[in-house]
């Protein structure tokens, strides 16, 4: 297998992570560093080491899947220099990594594994996993701006895909995306001339925040793990956008 994919089954990091510690000179095939990260593992024979530990695949009763209550401040990062980060708040001997992102200035609901092939089917958004959000702004949200968030608003050139988009307030509403671009709720406000002040995510795929205190986390049960494998598709796929309120 690929050298990437094999870091990311190890535990060690994402796929796309693992690329950049290749290139970065990180890591070796049987005491030779490589820099290339399409490189092929014989995982029967190879030696790989990762800054210089020896890297070993996972048995799937190792396999952690955890879901915490990230509060804001909070760097979601394996490791930022001078900042606390979310795996400071999970003391367990394993090696896991976040799920997507969610950036110091948000809260909520963060899902957390050392399986990189679920790790790769959460982040890319052909497979359809919702991700909503509840949503407060500086200033009252018209109806018409949520129309155009739940439309779509250019971002770096390209449309956002339809959302669904209900009122919980004046200054307040609920989101759900299919989607996960840099700072894209933030960023969607901003174009209706808006700003937000708080933003907790509630909801990813069938995992909910639910009663989850902040700060705190819980591993996920069998079942939701096997839901996350196996997202229900919506039949409406191609339907309008949705407004409520």
């Amino acid at each position: 297998m690929r050298l990437q994919k094999f870091l990311s089954q190890a535990g060690i990091c994402s796929r796309r992570k693992g690329e950049k510690y290749i290139s970065d000179g990180l890591v070796t095939i049987n005491g030779i560093k490589v820099t290339h990260p399409g490189i092929q593992v014989d995982t029967d024979v190879d030696m790989v080491c990762f800054r210089g530990d020896p890297v070993e695949l996972l048995l799937d009763s190792e396999k952690i899947y955890i879901a915490l209550n990230k509060p804001a401040g909070v760097v979601t990062s394996c490791s930022h220099k001078g900042e606390k980060i979310v795996l400071d708040m999970i003391d367990i001997p394993h090696r896991i990594y976040p799920v997507g992102r969610l950036d110091k200035d948000s809260s909520g609901l963060l899902l957390l594994t050392n399986d990189g092939e679920l790790h790769n089917r959460l982040s890319h958004p052909s497979h359809n996993h919702e991700k909503e959000y509840v949503v407060t702004t500086v200033n009252p949200i018209s109806r018409g701006a949520l129309g155009k968030m739940a439309a779509g608003i250019v971002l770096d050139g390209k449309k956002t895909r339809k959302a669904t988009v209900t009122r919980l307030g004046p200054f307040k509403f609920n989101i759900v995306l299919k989607q996960g671009l840099n700072r894209q709720i933030r960023r969607m406000v901003q174009k209706t001339g808006n700003s937000v002040d708080t933003l907790k995510r509630v909801r990813m795929g069938n995992i909910r925040l639910d009663s989850l205190k902040e700060g705190e986390w819980r591993y996920l049960t069998r079942d939701e793990v096997t839901a996350l494998y196996c997202p229900l598709i919506s039949e409406h796929k191609g339907s309008m956008p949705r407004v409520h309120g």
